[in-house]
């Protein structure tokens, strides 16, 4: 199998003009090009073109209002992920302190899978020391004092995907009160809470990592109720199209207090009248979202 032939951003300008995409700006065209990679933009465009001809009347701005949406858009849930991130961190280690004592955490036992504890901890591990160079806090408990780090100033060393982990394989009396503190009332709060801190770590990861959002299917589809259902797109064939992101901001505002919630609705609101070309639909909002968050 051959590969592809390289082209210069001015053939890769000239093949989009062929296949009919207006360019008004060819020096602005260029430098988007140019820094942002062909490949990577063509994903953008998917929405705007058929068999790879353009519709009419598209142009090269549209293509850039869609892409840097989506890239605002990845920085305002990253903002709001991290808030997420945080108050899980700092009630899990609270709640975990009050059964398992400040270094409880160093016990395997006090988990439900020892192979993929060490395998957390390990990592944990790694990152204290690279930590040793530049955070005051992990010298001073292993430098200065030469005690191992309390949970609450360890559990800093972890991501978010981390803490997801170490929360999937707790014990089901800290698993119960952390969900209640995280506002997971419901039976199956523990194992929902569990669902909800992997579909933030799916989503964190895209927004981190500058992949795209727009029109995106995610694979693992975030756990709804009925009424979180009931607000998605229905499809043709009647079921729910629970594979966009905006299922994922309905787990936003469980596991944000609402104050915060509020505040990154109004932001998606406002990009959204910054970029009013930009179609909410493509990532699974109905045309109703504003009043239904």
């Amino acid at each position: 199998m051959g590969t592809k032939e390289f082209k210069t951003i001015d053939e890769q300008i000239k093949i989009l003009e062929s296949r009919g995409l207006t360019i008004n700006d060819i020096d602005e065209a260029y430098l988007f090009l140019y820094e942002n990679n062909y490949y990577r933009i063509s994903g953008y465009s998917l929405t705007l073109r058929k068999n790879d001809i353009f519709y009419e009347n598209t142009s090269m701005q549209d293509i850039m209002d869609i892409y840097i949406f989506d890239q605002e858009l990845r920085h305002t849930l990253l903002k709001y992920l991290e808030k997420i991130e945080v108050k899980m961190k700092s009630i899990y280690a609270y709640e975990f302190v009050q059964i398992y004592e400040p270094i409880g955490y160093l016990d395997s036992q006090n988990f439900t899978d020892h192979q993929r504890y060490h395998q957390i901890m390990s990592k944990a591990e790694t990152q204290k020391q690279k930590s040793l160079k530049h955070e005051a806090y992990v010298k001073h408990y292993i430098k200065d004092l030469k005690q191992p780090l309390p949970f609450w100033a360890y559990i800093d060393l972890f991501t978010i995907s981390d803490i997801s982990l170490l929360y999937s394989i707790s014990e089901k009396k800290l698993k119960k009160e952390v969900a209640q503190q995280m506002g997971i009332t419901v039976s199956i709060g523990p194992e929902l809470l569990g669902q909800f801190m992997h579909s933030m770590t799916i989503l964190r990861n895209f927004c981190a990592h500058g992949s795209r959002l727009f029109n995106r299917l995610f694979e693992q589809k975030p756990s709804l109720n009925r009424k979180e259902r009931d607000l998605l797109i229905a499809n043709e064939d009647g079921t729910k199209d629970n594979a966009h992101l905006y299922g994922f901001i309905f787990i936003m505002r469980r596991l944000l207090n609402k104050s915060e919630f509020e505040k990154l609705k109004v932001e998606i609101i406002q990009l959204s009248q910054k970029y009013p070309f930009v179609s909410m639909h493509h990532y699974g909002f109905r045309d109703d979202w504003r009043k239904q968050l």
